[in-house]
């Protein structure tokens, strides 16, 4: 058997994670740019940070938290729930990073063996979450082809046919990869579908503040329904880990469940994490708003720079930060193609076959300031116009 005959097959049949791919690439590309990582170029704001420094040398930041979050901080984000999205009935519980909190979900709500619906293109990372659990029936839908929105037919008929019926059906609204969004009627109708199913509905929010030219992010609330949400975007603290769980408070036992998958991942966010993360709510959504305006300007000089491929091309940019690219059909292969760019023209992108759309890329727009996205944009550019000329030359 080997060695491989000794590991977890939950763990052997999961994908690898295409940002761990993607991270030795660029390491090994010199001078290279990136618009790969889903990141944002600001850091957290400086008031909240020089709070946070203050409290290195206090003792409680060295010791464990409540499971479910420092109090000061559960109750401004009760507040902030009910204030910015609407949500009367939920209780928090505070998580190392959204990424942390959908497996935490993923962990209290599913079985192996349990079917599981999610939309492509998907976030590679929550598919992974199905995987490692064990949840082998993940049941991809499509994406509308004009919008890229979740197709509520097609999950009409998934939901009837399935015996038993999904227990989980996911969203990330804004989408990534996407970066569409999902209108808040289907947003509705999609919560209705998985309430007459019994399904769960988990809802990913982690760029809700990231929607343009006029667009609105709405949630959805009940009794079957998980929102998540996220400091690391908004607030420029990827690296900080912060994320929350919006669970309905009226499903008893909810909270007894996600407190076992707690106490055995990390027990308690960073305590200094959630202190700056509670002094930068301080600063309001203004603050943040101020940050992703400005971001228009680096997602249109990189839509100028995927001209070249056509009509209908590209889409994304209304959330998020990302834009969503069909290679040529003579061009399926987009690892190849992410590979080549990197070789070729010093760029750093996502494969689409990590989202379960071959022949696609994932284009960030928010991780760098505009000067530096002209520069990427510039290397875009001519890195698809010789593509298109003359295919993957090598020197």
């Amino acid at each position: 058997m080997g060695s491989y005959g000794k590991l977890a097959r939950r763990a052997l049949e999961t994908d690898s994670p295409v940002m761990v791919q993607i991270q030795e690439l660029y390491r090994s590309t010199k001078d290279a740019v990136s618009l790969a990582q889903g990141v944002v170029h600001w850091q957290p704001p400086k008031r909240a940070l020089e709070k946070a420094k203050e409290l290195v040398f206090e003792p409680q930041i060295s010791r464990y938290g409540a499971d479910e979050g420092l109090p000061q901080l559960r109750d401004a984000l009760m507040q902030k729930l009910e204030r910015e999205n609407k949500l009367n009935k939920s209780k928090i519980m505070v998580t190392a990073g959204a990424n942390q909190a959908f497996v935490n979900l993923v962990l209290a709500l599913c079985d192996a063996g349990d079917s599981v619906v999610m939309f492509a293109p998907y976030y590679f990372n929550a598919y992974m979450s199905f995987q490692m659990t064990g949840v082998t029936n993940i049941l991809v839908g499509p994406g509308t082809p004009e919008t890229l929105y979740p197709d509520a037919d097609w999950l009409e008929q998934t939901l009837k046919k399935t015996n038993p019926p999904p227990k989980v059906v996911s969203v990330v609204n804004p989408g990534n990869p996407s970066g569409t969004y999902v209108p808040e009627p289907l947003l509705k109708r999609i919560s209705e579908l998985c309430r007459k199913a019994g399904s769960w509905l988990i809802v990913d929010n982690t760029y809700e503040y990231f929607m343009y030219d006029d667009l609105k992010h709405s949630c959805v609330e009940g009794d079957h329904i998980v929102n998540i949400f996220s400091f690391s975007k908004a607030y420029g603290m990827m690296g900080w880990r912060v994320g929350y769980i919006a669970y309905p408070a009226e499903v008893d036992g909810f909270l007894t469940q996600l407190l076992k998958v707690q106490d055995n991942i990390p027990i308690c966010a960073s305590i200094i994490s959630q202190y700056l993360a509670l002094y930068s709510l301080e600063n309001g959504t203004d603050w943040v708003k101020d940050q992703v305006r400005d971001l228009v300007k680096n997602r249109d000089l990189l839509k100028e720079a995927l001209a070249i491929l056509g009509d209908g091309a590209v889409k994304g940019g209304e959330g998020a930060i990302y834009l969503w690219v069909r290679l040529p059909d003579s061009f399926q292969d987009d690892f190849n193609v992410v590979r080549w760019l990197a070789r070729r023209h010093r760029l750093i992108l996502i494969p689409g076959s990590a989202c379960g759309c071959p022949g696609h890329l994932r284009i960030a727009f928010a991780g760098m300031p505009e000067a530096e996205t002209a520069i990427a944009a510039n290397r875009l550019k001519k890195g698809l116009e010789e593509l298109l000329r003359d295919g993957m030359v090598e020197e």
